[in-house]
């Protein structure tokens, strides 16, 4: 039964005997497996009555391993993520027939989403079973995350991980892992291994005949390999896998091999690439029928008893469909609710204008790396990880986070692989844990590279409206942006026209060092995820430096005037700020014009009051920003401006930005590229004498 690479079975190891369990403990698994097994072929028929289901993912197949899941998860203990396939999975962990229902049918009552999320997507997150989307495996993360948070804080629990074998061929899956590995975290992976990924046959995905093989060359963890069509067989496993974790401090994977008696989804047709002999074959292995005959066989239970067990089931399902098909659907007007949690609210500062020259002058690396040490003075429960942040003086490719490891130690301020998905998914996953957890990392060492953490933003930006507001990732997300600094391809991009597309998220793009300070500290103690874009090669610049107020808070969604005037308006952020107010001085200077420059400082939300206001005052409209013109930002504001006030426009709306160009390394090339002061005064006189 079990193949491990270093620990034997010893005889303190609880072990399984049919004729050694409790027949109330037979009973208890007997009608959950049948409850299930009656639910998961019920489903089907609500989609042909048109009334929901319309995703289902049938289990039957898997019962031994998703009973056993679910019989050694402790709710409100350990942390359970199942997949689409884990109907038996939540029933055995304790959800009811009704609240199988109430998802299945996408109904508001429905305590996994509320009918947002697809149903087959079970969930109840006030029993740490975590509402998870639909790309395959990806809470594998999520669940190496809360296992630190676990470890952190002295809990005697474990995250539990279940997914199906050709997860294993995504590379977020080995990420989490190999970081659990790396980190000892207490985890359970938990490999449910039907031999196909939807039509795809295992050996496509890979050389092994079993998924867990591949794994088995790391050090910090262990390997059980069980039968998960067998009830006895896979408790015995997971079992013996929640103690190894427990007591060797290490992670485990549960390897089993199941058949997928039905097809993989609803939509799915088996039989174009399953024959009749394979079909056959694996019904006649269905576990229920096997369980159910060794539990006459051995005369634990007669027919007759486990007659009225399946009476019972009948009748307690027919009771949940009777109340849940009179329940409510959710509300349209709901679709707003839960976009993204409600910002801390800056009382001190309520506009995010400092008062005066208070404070110490400070670049904006300075003031960065000053907020992030009073933020975790702040809050014991603040964290920071990425590439290269803590080794001895080192603090991040640009030195941010120097000092920090040093102050706070290695358990709060810690370096992660060079693994973005795995950077990013532990965050979500260790945000989990408590509410009170704050989370900063660095998403890249290059904003150019976080591009293989994206599903995980996207993931990360749908949680808080997918679980119906019952979880947001306290996420800080620091990016180092834009060009101007010589560095080429991966090293002088700005990706804020592709985050601002996603709604959940804040997005926020400073331009001095007060506001550097204070949108980081807003972020830090605000729930949700924010992208905190830093223009790099403002780091040490002069022209950012400013007077930082202690304690000083910025709120999102308020732009900040840099320069009053009447005769035009610059919408800006970011290096492009710097460029604005050159050129606006500029033309002031030699053409007595004045420019009035916003700062818009957050992306999202976006302060459009303070844009039409500007805009109505001054008529013309210069959109100014480091981005591509196309498919830039600045198209968002255009169609603001132009929707919203086009009878005050006496000019039409003008952007300034990159060509659309990847930015080259050539200094030559990179200024063919970026918009600077020229540009900016040309386009600036061209719409001034429109």
């Amino acid at each position: 039964m079990y193949r491990n690479k270093r620990l034997k079975i010893r005889k303190e190891d609880k072990v399984y005997r049919l004729k050694e369990i409790d027949r109330d403990v037979l009973k208890k698994w007997y009608y959950l497996l049948t409850l299930g097994r009656k639910l998961d072929n019920k489903a089907p028929n609500y989609l042909k009555q048109a009334l929901g289901w319309s995703y289902h993912a049938p289990y039957a197949g898997h019962d031994g391993i998703q009973l056993a899941i679910g019989q050694v998860f402790e709710k409100g203990k350990d942390h359970l993520f199942p997949y689409y396939r884990d109907m038996l999975t939540a029933i055995s962990a304790g959800l009811t027939a009704e609240e199988i229902i109430l998802n299945g049918l996408s109904k508001k009552g429905d305590i996994a989403s509320g009918g947002r999320h697809m149903s087959n997507h079970f969930a109840k997150p006030e029993w740490n079973i975590h509402n998870v989307s639909s790309c395959t495996g990806n809470h594998a993360l999520h669940a190496a995350g809360v296992a630190r948070a676990i470890n952190y804080y002295g809990e005697d629990a474990v995250a539990i991980s279940s997914q199906g074998e050709s997860s294993t061929s995504e590379g977020y899956v080995y990420e989490a892992i190999n970081g659990a590995s790396t980190e000892r975290l207490p985890v359970i992976f938990v490999l449910q291994d039907n031999d196909y990924g939807i039509s795809v046959h295992k050996k496509d995905q890979t050389a092994n005949p079993r998924a867990a093989t591949n794994f088995e060359g790391m050090k910090n963890l262990d390997i059980i390999y069980c039968n998960g069509l067998d009830v006895i067989n896979s408790m015995n496993a997971m079992t013996l896998a929640k103690k190894r974790v427990k007591e060797e401090g290490i992670p485990v994977i549960v390897h089993a091999n199941c058949v997928r008696i039905g097809a993989h989804s609803n939509s799915d047709r088996q039989d174009l690439y399953r024959d009749m002999n394979e079909l056959l074959s694996v019904q006649g292995q269905d576990p229920l029928k096997k369980f159910r005959q060794r539990l006459i066989y051995s005369e634990r239970f007669t027919e007759d008893e486990l007659k009225e067990i399946d009476a019972d089931v009948s009748k307690d399902i027919s009771n949940a469909h009777k109340k849940v098909i009179k329940m409510e659907d959710p509300d349209p007007a709901s679709i707003y609710d839960f976009v993204i949690p409600d910002a801390y609210v800056t009382e001190k500062y309520p506009e995010g204008i400092p008062a005066g020259d208070s404070g110490d002058k400070m670049r904006l690396i300075q003031a960065l790396n000053t907020t992030l040490k009073s933020e975790f003075r702040h809050n014991e429960d603040t964290f920071i990880w990425g590439q290269d942040v803590a080794n001895k003086e080192k603090g991040g490719i640009f030195n941010v986070t120097k000092g920090m490891q040093q102050e706070f130690g290695a358990k709060r301020v810690f370096n992660a692989p060079i693994a973005e998905d795995y950077i990013v998914g532990t965050a979500n996953g260790m945000s989990r844990f408590n509410r009170k957890i704050r989370i900063v990392i660095e998403g890249a060492e290059f904003a150019d590279y976080f591009w293989p953490a994206m599903e995980q933003l996207i993931e990360m930006s749908h949680d808080y409206w997918r679980s119906n507001g019952q979880f947001a990732p306290n996420v800080t997300i620091r990016l180092a942006s834009g060009g101007y600094i010589g560095g080429g391809l991966y090293h002088s991009q700005t990706i804020e026209g592709v985050l601002t597309t996603l709604p959940g998220l804040r997005v926020v793009y400073p331009s001095f060092a007060d506001d550097a300070a204070g949108l980081l500290r807003t972020s830090m103690r605000s729930e949700g995820p924010t992208l905190f874009l830093e223009p790099k090669a403002l780091y040490n610049a002069p022209a950012a430096e400013a007077h930082v107020p202690e304690d000083f808070e910025v709120p999102f969604g308020s732009a900040r005037k840099r320069r009053e005037g009447n005769d035009m308006t610059i919408l800006t952020y970011g290096n492009a700020t710097h460029l604005s107010l050159r050129a606006a001085e500029k033309i002031a200077s030699e053409k007595e014009k004045e420019i009035e420059v916003i700062d818009l400082r957050s992306l999202i939300p976006l302060d459009k009051a303070s844009i039409l206001a500007s805009v109505r005052k001054t008529s013309r409209v210069l959109i100014v920003h480091e981005d591509k013109v196309f498919g830039g930002f600045g198209g968002e504001l255009a169609g603001i401006v132009s929707d919203e006030l086009f009878e005050y426009l006496d000019a039409p709306v003008k952007r300034v930005g990159s060509e659309f160009t990847p930015v080259g390394f050539n200094p030559i090339l990179e200024q063919a590229i970026l918009p600077d002061e020229n540009k900016v005064n040309q386009a600036a006189m061209e719409l001034l004498s429109y």
